[in-house]
């Protein structure tokens, strides 16, 4: 990515969450946003409605809407959220084949269009469908990222300021593993202004706050009735797009691949990634206890699982 050029991002899919990331990107003024969708007229109205938006909300990005995937040619960053959403009662491994084959066409078309950028898989299962890419693709595993942490990480976060009444921008927390009810919450890296919230509430309240994570999707599914979380999965793909294009190298929790790290082979799963203008730049491996590490290995378990289904159904 050379200095001083207009970036362009590629929004795959137009729901709720593809909306959302051209929305946050357009207001950051990241780059220019192409929305694209399979459904005529989708991406078009909802872009348009964007640029019509740029006046009042200050932003000069350029937001347009396309059913052609050739008009993606030349994006630094693809996020994609295509696929099925989940229903209530529905589980992310539900979700495998439909979005495992949606998936594999969306990556037939960013080789063929925009074989230099950067992608950002949003689709659940999140952990699988990034694998999924990952083989399709055949990027290099830093260019290929999925979004969970960052995500689970903003659920806690708010959990913990709700609990503690203070400001969300004082809290800091990591979760790692699988995006699902397999993933680890990490209290003891969890902090108020640097202060662990080991030493400002309870263990019940830890606890709680801990279920009400690896929970939080399905209570936003239980409370919409008819869809799923869709505000903090963009803004939370938006913060990777973000430290990307500006080379932040902020140090956030994402889907990464593994090659040992945790004592984990050839699997994406969440981890502390410093991620810059090369995507992946770093994989920091923390301390964690032997109960957390096997909680980890648990969740991967379950990623496997996952990818084992896919190859299953011939899909990988």
């Amino acid at each position: 990515m050379s200095v001083g050029k207009k970036f362009k991002i590629a929004s795959i899919g137009a729901g709720n969450v593809g909306s959302s990331v051209a929305q946050y990107c357009a207001e950051l003024d990241l780059g220019d946003v192409v929305i694209t969708d399979i459904l005529e007229g989708l991406p078009q109205g909802k872009a348009l409605d964007l640029t019509e938006a740029g006046p009042i909300r200050g932003y000069s990005s350029q937001v347009t809407g396309s059913n052609d995937y050739a008009d993606i040619a030349g994006a630094d960053v693809i996020v994609i959220s295509a696929g099925l959403a989940r229903k209530p009662g529905m589980t992310r491994l539900d979700l495998l084949e439909k979005n495992g084959r949606i998936i594999s066409g969306i990556c037939e078309n960013i080789v063929k269009y925009a074989p230099d950028s950067i992608v950002i898989v949003v689709s659940n299962p999140v952990d699988t469908m990034v694998y999924l890419a990952f083989k399709k693709l055949g990027f290099p595993a830093e260019r290929v990222i999925g979004m969970a942490g960052c995500l689970d990480s903003a659920r806690m976060r708010s959990f913990v300021a709700m609990e503690l009444g203070v400001s969300l921008k004082s809290v800091n927390t990591m979760v790692l593993g699988s995006h699902g009810d397999d993933m680890v919450p990490l209290p003891h890296y969890t902090t108020v202004s640097g202060i662990p919230i080991t030493k400002l509430m309870p263990q019940d309240r830890i606890d709680a706050i801990v279920d009400r994570t690896r929970k939080g999707g399905a209570e936003i599914v239980q409370l919409l009735k008819t869809g799923s979380a869709f505000y903090a999965p963009g803004a939370s793909a938006v913060r990777m797009v973000q430290s990307i294009l500006r080379d932040e190298k902020q140090l956030l929790p994402c889907c990464a691949h593994l090659t040992g790290q945790y004592g984990l082979e050839d699997i994406y799963m969440g981890v502390p990634c410093v991620i810059g203008k090369d995507g992946v730049e770093s994989i920091l491996e923390l301390e964690i206890s032997d109960a957390d590490r096997e909680s980890l290995h648990n969740s991967a378990k379950e990623v496997q699982s996952g990818i084992n289904g896919l190859r299953e159904a011939g899909i990988l």
